[in-house]
């Protein structure tokens, strides 16, 4: 399990706590966090790593997807640091990974649940999922999720190169360019209150197609 963490001492523990009966190894980067992010996930008992400086949450899965390779990870789990996932879908994302021998499974909201998702939000998202089937060939229904599972054999051939937000859409570009096979796999997002006022409040939405453009464009360079 590996988890970007900026900023997120208020919930970091709780998330962990969530995670422990679900997952044995948890891997937490704090990428320069400003509280005490770090120390909160340390004591909740996962492995913490530290950017010396803030590289952004692609630069921050990658370094813990390096490090579960280098501890012998087979199977690598991202997951969102807000709590905004639900852990009870861990297990079986991985045997629906497992069962249909696929290179990664990718979390769909759409084909699962939201609860307190804007209306704002909704759309954008839409747009992001026709953006990504446009520029990748890709029938995905969900383009912009955290929640993934990954194969070792995936994660050792594939590597986050866009730092910050960029990513989600880096590794869509990947699958489609090396046709690595994927499933998508139906899971709960529960928008809070503390989430929407981070980050995913619905006046961010045009990031998220901003983010995908990048990744899009970023691919040619």
């Amino acid at each position: 399990m590996v988890i970007a963490a900026y900023n997120e001492a208020s919930v970091i523990a709780q998330t962990i706590a969530n995670l422990r009966e679900y997952v044995k190894h948890i891997i937490v980067v704090d990428d320069y966090s400003a509280d005490a992010t770090a120390e909160n996930a340390y004591h909740a008992g996962a492995y913490v790593l530290q950017h010396v400086i803030n590289l952004g949450q692609g630069s921050a899965l990658q370094t813990g997807i390096e490090y579960a390779l280098t501890q012998g990870a087979q199977y690598i789990v991202t997951f969102d640091a807000d709590g905004q996932h639900d852990a009870t879908e861990i297990l079986p994302m991985l045997l629906a990974l497992k069962e249909s021998q696929a290179d990664i499974a990718l979390g769909n909201r759409f084909m699962g649940k939201t609860q307190g998702m804007p209306l704002q939000r909704r759309i954008v998202l839409k747009l992001a999922v026709l953006f990504t089937q446009i520029t990748t060939g890709i029938k995905l229904t969900d383009a912009h999720n955290g929640f993934r599972v990954m194969t070792r054999q995936f994660c050792e051939s594939f590597q986050f190169r866009q730092n910050r937000m960029a990513h989600a859409s880096e590794i869509l570009n990947y699958i489609g360019r090396e046709k690595a096979k994927y499933i998508e796999f139906p899971v709960t997002i529960t928008y809070t209150e503390y989430s929407l006022l981070k980050g995913q409040k619905s006046s961010n939405g045009l990031r998220v197609l901003m983010e995908l453009l990048m990744g899009y464009v970023s691919k040619w360079s």
